[in-house]
């Protein structure tokens, strides 16, 4: 990108790291995990190195103690630590011999906690920050914070009109959050995801687990991005591929690892003994779900009604939260509800003090009263718990549904006030 964009997590991210030793950043391949540590410590004297870099690779095997002590009174980055877990035994004993705050700051394209390879979790000494793709608000310039905004419903249908349109819905989901790519052609992007995701598979996987074929990961991978947004049946995703349902396992871990997919766990409220338990999985960026589906933006919005448009605007949706979720002043956990009577809701906010906000995302520009159907049943289980229900759908208007259900504009999930 010809302009950095300054990202929302930074002023927290810098807060922790002038309170705890170390701070780990990490996420996807391409996210903007280096560039961030490196505004992360702009005001501070620092010394960067890589594990990329095959001599820094070397030394950190031959003499590890040496390489995360020569940064002295300065902080030390280290980009992908994953490519060399063993490091962290060093940056632990060192840090039991001085506990200065701002000392490391390591980044991972891996979930190291995940990683067999790991010889300590660094519990007490280090924090992780994890980082997505670039939000729609950081896009703009806009500090969003859906969550937050939504405890009051007071301002909900104060909002101007949108200005989005079915095509620049398309168009945002279709470019996704990785930075590198936001002024590409979709010709472009393209190229850049198959090359993406063939360096990827080819490579990092061996960080993850070893035995694994990249070509059967590239296949789960594809099959994920197919039903994007929707449920996880290991059992039919096994069978598609011919091979063990416990073979299967494997791959979804490593996937999830490499934060290219994301699952949003079932809400079990014990509001009906009829809950189901499965999960539901997504591509985490929404551009290379596109791109792994070989669904391209023209046919996209070109389709009327929600046909192909459903799972990846939900999928898109549900992403967008959680990475404000990153940053938001409120405490909140996401989820999904359905049960085995059919009755389902798409996205359930848990705060922190027992109150739910629930969401039903539709790709129509209009919005009707089926739409309301499950988040009105829920309501009434709810009772006091329930703070509202919206339904987000690509109309321009603002409209009071039901009582405390509105329906918005998806986009103000960034153009909120």
């Amino acid at each position: 990108m010809s302009q950095l964009v300054r990202r929302h997590r930074l002023d927290e991210v810098r807060d922790l790291l002038d309170v705890f030793p170390a701070v780990v950043v990490q996420g996807a391949r391409q996210v903007g995990k280096s560039t961030f540590a490196q505004m992360l410590v702009a005001d501070r004297e620092y010394t960067q190195v890589t594990l990329d870099d095959v001599d820094v690779a070397e030394a950190a095997r031959l003499d590890p103690r040496a390489l995360v002590e020569q940064a002295n009174d300065r902080t030390l980055v280290v980009d992908e630590i994953q490519r060399e877990p063993s490091l962290i035994l060093a940056i632990k004993a060192t840090i039991d011999r001085d506990r200065r705050p701002g000392r490391f700051v390591l980044t991972g394209s891996s979930d190291l906690l995940r990683l067999s390879r790991t010889p300590d979790s660094l519990a007490g000494r280090a924090v992780t920050a994890e980082l997505y793709g670039l939000s729609q608000g950081e896009l703009m310039g806009r500090r969003e914070d859906f969550a937050a905004w939504s405890r009051d419903a007071k301002g909900v249908l104060a909002g101007p009109s949108s200005a989005w349109s079915r095509e620049r819905y398309v168009e945002a989901i279709g470019r996704g959050g990785y930075p590198e790519i936001q002024h590409l052609s979709e010709r472009h992007r393209q190229i850049w995801f198959d090359s993406y995701i063939d360096r990827l598979l080819t490579r990092d996987v061996g960080d993850v687990s070893r035995g694994l074929s990249s070509d059967r990961l590239a296949s789960v991978l594809r099959l994920v991005a197919a039903n994007q947004g929707g449920e996880l049946v290991p059992a039919r995703i096994a069978a598609e591929l011919t091979m063990p349902k416990s073979s299967l396992s494997a791959y979804l871990a490593a996937l999830s690892t490499l934060y290219l997919t994301t699952q949003l766990p079932p809400w079990r409220a014990n509001l009906t003994k009829r809950e189901v338990g499965r999960r539901k999985a997504s591509v985490t960026d929404s551009g290379l779900a596109l791109r792994l589906a070989r669904l391209q933006t023209g046919a996209l919005t070109q389709i009327t009604g929600a046909g192909a448009l459903g799972g990846p605007l939900e999928a898109f949706v549900a992403t967008e939260l959680l990475k404000q979720r990153t940053w938001s002043s409120e405490d909140f956990e996401i989820y999904h509800f359905r049960d085995r009577d059919g009755l389902e809701v798409d996205l359930v906010i848990e705060f922190a003090d027992g109150k739910v906000l629930l969401i039903e995302v539709k790709a129509s520009s209009t919005y009707r009263a089926d739409h309301v159907r499950g988040i009105r049943v829920l309501a009434e289980r709810l009772g006091d718990r329930f703070l509202g229900g919206v339904v987000m759908a690509l109309a321009q208007q603002r409209r009071q549904l039901a009582d405390r259900v509105w329906g918005v504009p998806v986009s103000t999930l960034w153009e909120h006030r």
